[in-house]
């Protein structure tokens, strides 16, 4: 599966580009988009989501493929000191990123806030702080990941512009030695869209590993999305999981195995009792020869000389008293 997870919606875009928009990565591949709002602070006190509600995507064989539709909402991130209420965006979207824009901004990000999974960046900016090791993977031990923008260097119109996204790029792979990464397109019309194998070449040329890249396309993405879907299902991280009936057949065969199971134990422990029995009958008895062991041959030979002069004396005293 593909992911998008950066398609841009403002209240000017028309159904009709979207929809080209929408049907246009479709054919590229792409399986999961989310549609993103770009929010500016202060956050109104009533919040909910200005993106359109699209159908489903069909489930017969025969119709036509969409792909799924994800709302996620960007805010702006200047001063972490104000309260953004972050919180307050998880009901209304499916996805939460935050685009920093100082480097006390950035720190907070990568640091402490907890309800955004994504930093996205304006790589094509010139920084005026640089995306150290210690702080960038911080944020990816948390969880968290790090979007490239592919279509703000493709609708760049100067090279100063793409420069300045190289060179940032070059240094955010350095920072996250290419983990953590999350590869959107960030594209404002279908001209700017790029297929799978396009954006891994690009990525290639740029100074992201092959391997990287396609993770930033499949994994990662899917990452964020699962994360997303279990914040909004789940309690404070708890799973509860219920036991339910089975199935008839299946509690047949379960009680079928049971069955089987207590025969087998049965049959191992009379055959266990016979082996003891026999074992007990094959006991000598304590006073019998057998008890008191077997004698050496040199003990026995012993006995026989001994005997011997027995029967010798007795014979000569026989004999001197018929004598007598």
């Amino acid at each position: 599966m593909l992911y998008d997870l950066n398609i841009p919606w403002t209240p000017s875009t028309s159904p009709s580009d979207l929809d080209r928009t929408i049907s246009f990565a479709s054919s590229l591949g792409y399986t999961v988009l989310a549609l993103n709002h770009t929010i500016t602070p202060p956050l109104p006190s009533q919040i909910s989501s200005p993106l359109p509600k699209l159908p489903p995507p069909p489930t017969q064989p025969s119709s036509k493929p969409r792909p799924t539709i994800l709302h996620r909402a960007t805010l702006l991130l200047d001063d972490p000191s104000q309260n953004f209420r972050l919180p307050a965006l998880l009901p209304a979207y499916d996805i939460l990123a935050v685009r920093p824009t100082s480097e006390r901004a950035f720190q907070a990000a990568c640091l402490s806030i907890a309800d955004a999974s994504i930093i996205s960046l304006d790589l094509t900016q010139l920084f005026a702080f640089h995306f150290r090791p210690k702080t960038v993977m911080a944020a990816v031990a948390r969880g968290v990941r790090f979007e490239i923008c592919y279509a703000q260097v493709l609708a760049a119109p100067e090279p100063r512009t793409r420069a300045l996204f190289v060179s940032n790029l070059a240094n955010l792979v350095r920072g996250t030695k290419g983990r953590g990464l999350v590869i959107s397109s960030e594209a404002r019309g279908a001209l700017h869209l790029r297929g799978a194998p396009d954006v891994v070449n690009l990525m290639a040329v740029w100074g992201v590993p092959t391997e990287r890249a396609a993770e930033a396309l499949r994994v990662n993405p899917r990452a964020v999305v699962a994360n997303e879907a279990i914040k909004r299902s789940g309690f404070r991280g708890v799973v509860n999981i219920i036991e339910v009936g089975g199935r008839a057949g299946d509690v047949k065969k379960s009680a079928e195995g049971d069955e089987k199971n207590a025969t087998a134990d049965g049959g191992k422990k009379k055959k266990m009792q016979k082996g003891n029995a026999a074992q007990k009958r094959k006991t000598p008895d304590e006073n019998s020869d057998a008890a008191q062991g077997k004698l050496s041959n040199r003990q026995a030979k012993k006995l026989r000389l001994a005997q011997a002069d027995k029967d010798k004396a007795d014979a000569g005293k026989k004999q001197t008293e018929a004598a007598a």
